[in-house]
């Protein structure tokens, strides 16, 4: 991201909150949408996240670090709507995942991927995430969701098995 215009996001100047959402919002709307399955959870998400990008912006130390920062933001804004949710996760049995709206429709392998993830439960979708894509080691993805690092080793374990399942079941 430009340094001046970060500069100018400081001195909350519209036009370049405006010019920063517009290079930024694609790229976060994408990191929602591996944590949330709702298109309006998603929205919302990120106008948060837009709104404390905006409002703490001055904290930044490293404008070359801005887009990991953002992405950080948006992770912990994500997080946070999970944690709002009622059951973040879930018993280990094998009948938790209905599997019966998946489409049989050949996408890319990407997008396959993506939407199957929304077939894992939040708590797995979170840790799968977490790990595998944000690279957070277990034990800072225990302290982020308030639970025991094996816990977090657990779902990882299930969402992969679950994922593995589902991948064979789509003939990826």
């Amino acid at each position: 991201m430009e340094r001046e215009l970060l500069l100018e996001c400081q001195r909350s100047d519209r036009n370049a909150q405006r010019k920063v959402y517009e290079k930024m919002a694609g790229r976060l709307y994408a990191v929602c949408r591996r944590y949330l399955k709702s298109d309006e959870d998603i929205e919302e998400v990120l106008a948060d996240t837009f709104y404390k990008i905006f409002t703490k912006i001055g904290q930044l130390q490293n404008p070359d670090t801005f887009e990991a920062w953002a992405r950080k933001i948006t992770v912990n804004e994500c997080l946070q709507k999970l944690r709002t949710h009622k059951a973040l996760f879930i018993s280990l049995e094998e009948n938790q995942i209905d599997t019966s709206e998946s489409s049989t429709e050949s996408l890319s392998l990407e997008k396959d991927i993506l939407n199957l993830l929304n077939f894992l439960p939040e708590g797995c979708r979170a840790i799968f995430n977490l790990f595998a894509i944000e690279g957070y080691p277990h034990k800072e993805i225990a302290t982020m969701l308030s639970i025991s690092e094996g816990t977090s080793k657990s779902q990882l374990n299930f969402a992969r098995k679950k994922l593995q399942e589902l991948l064979l079941n789509q003939n990826i």
